[in-house]
């Protein structure tokens, strides 16, 4: 029952991950300061890709005092097993550091333009509400609009949904074609470009393999034989990859 669950909800959501794949972005993004334009707004689908896995390690497992069981066991070593590596993985020298500020590391060895994603962390370190700080940061529409839907998942929607966004709708689609880009600009570029290299080689590595499997026995294990779920899991993953697009849309632009 389970495999064939997953079975067909990959291939309901199968259209519009090929469309996403398709997206003309990538095809623009051929030189060094096409990747640093790139950077400058994917960054954002990296740093609230965060909040989508606390929301559901804070839903998965116990983050209250006194500490209480919560859940199945497996699903909480899911969740916590991947938030260890997402949160606290390594640089390419081996020191700790979360996938996130991993990316900013390599925005700055690049020189991209980080300024609208410090400005939005220096609002909600003010004590801001994140709808009022994505307001309030000179971005486009499409970023704004990607970002509010992923925050509305994270702090309203049922954890089968979350965990369906998380798993379907926000892995980072690389085609090969970025990837074979990325090399020739790396091999232009080295001291500018080694770091971000390392990110997407690292991130193809740990999220697109091991992570990716743990997420789907997540969304089954959430799911387990409830159609409705099923249905709202396949429905929320499709929208996610349409939101996608969104971001994609003002990198191009």
């Amino acid at each position: 029952m389970m495999q064939a669950a997953i079975d067909h909800l990959k291939s309901q959501i199968q259209p519009t991950r090929a469309a996403l794949l398709a997206h003309p972005v990538y095809s623009q993004i051929n030189d060094f300061e096409g990747l640093k334009q790139f950077s400058k707004f994917h960054v954002f689908a990296v740093w609230d890709f965060m909040s989508l896995l606390k929301s559901l390690q804070i839903g998965l497992t116990c983050v209250t005092l006194p500490w209480l069981p919560v859940g199945s066991a497996n699903t909480r070593f899911l969740i916590n097993e991947i938030v260890t590596g997402e949160e606290s993985d390594v640089d390419e020298k081996g020191n700790r550091i979360s996938h996130f500020e991993l990316y900013l590391s390599a925005m700055r060895q690049m020189g991209a333009d980080t300024s609208k994603m410090d400005h939005l962390l220096n609002l909600l370190n003010s004590g801001s509400s994140i709808f009022d700080c994505i307001e309030a940061v000179d971005m486009p529409l499409q970023v704004k609009q990607f970002l509010k839907y992923t925050f509305e998942i994270a702090m309203y929607a049922p954890l089968h949904v979350k965990a369906a966004v998380f798993t379907f709708g926000r892995e980072d689609l690389i085609p090969d074609m970025f990837t074979q880009i990325l090399n020739k600009i790396y091999a232009a570029h080295p001291d500018k470009v080694s770091i971000f290299k390392y990110y997407i080689e690292r991130h193809i590595e740990v999220d697109g393999g091991h992570h990716s499997e743990l997420a789907i026995e997540m969304v089954a294990e959430l799911c387990g034989d409830d159609k409705t779920k099923w249905e709202e899991a396949t429905m929320a993953a499709v929208e996610s990859l349409k939101i996608r697009a969104f971001l994609w849309d003002a990198v191009l632009s």
